[in-house]
């Protein structure tokens, strides 16, 4: 617990202080607002996650297949905080209107909540994509699994341009586009065009817990991509 407490006051208190000193402001109360949901949301993931999941998310014992993704999906998230804290207090080269601002921080909740009730939900979702054998790596489809494929990536998809909104910046919810533009190249290259995916399609059902409806498919694997 202590570990774990230490993680979520570390985390938190960079993220607050890191937009607050950004900004140039302490008394902004969305920048306020933006820190309570922020704190909330992660002391949820942080207290009530799988220990196993923590470490296996803290410290993959092996490197995954998406590395090079991987990296374009953090280097968008710290820059859309970055940005947009600077662009809201000091730059002021877009606004967002408090209406929008305030529907933008409420749906930002929602989506990081999904994003983390799924990391709940599947102890197996790891932050890199691996087949966790020596854990017992299978199919999830319970909780948030039954009704959409992917919950953790629908959250974390919405996640960051409703971020950018909700810090009052037009340029931070456009890098959520960018960051997409920059990285579907190497997708592409990657994983090929639309008729090799289809042909490699039992190979992406094992690592995307896709039930397959290929009765002769394996069933008793699943991957980290949620």
């Amino acid at each position: 617990m202590a570990k774990r407490l230490k993680r979520w006051l570390l985390s938190t208190g960079i993220v607050t202080v890191g937009l607050f000193a950004l900004a140039g402001t302490w008394r902004d109360p969305w920048l306020w607002a933006y820190a309570l949901i922020w704190s909330t949301i992660t002391a949820y993931a942080m207290f009530f996650i799988d220990e196993d999941l923590l470490e296996e998310r803290f410290h993959p014992p092996t490197a995954g297949a998406d590395g090079v993704a991987l990296h374009f999906v953090r280097a968008a998230a710290l820059s859309h905080l970055v940005v947009g804290a600077l662009d809201y207090g000091r730059w002021h080269i877009t606004s967002v209107p408090p209406g929008l601002r305030a529907v933008a921080l409420a749906l930002m909740a929602v989506a990081l909540g999904m994003f983390f009730r799924a990391m709940r939900e599947n102890r197996f979702f790891s932050s890199v994509v691996r087949v966790q054998d020596e854990r017992g790596h299978r199919v999830v489809d319970s909780g948030p699994y039954s009704i959409v494929r992917h919950p953790g990536y629908a959250g974390l998809i919405w996640a960051i341009p409703f971020s950018g909104l909700a810090l009052g910046s037009w340029l931070a919810f456009r890098l959520h586009g960018s960051g997409s533009e920059v990285a579907s190249p190497w997708l592409s290259a990657t994983f090929g065009s639309a008729g090799q995916r289809r042909d490699a399609s039992s190979s992406i059902a094992t690592l995307a817990s896709i039930p397959t409806t290929d009765p002769d498919a394996p069933t008793s694997s699943a991957n980290s991509l949620q």
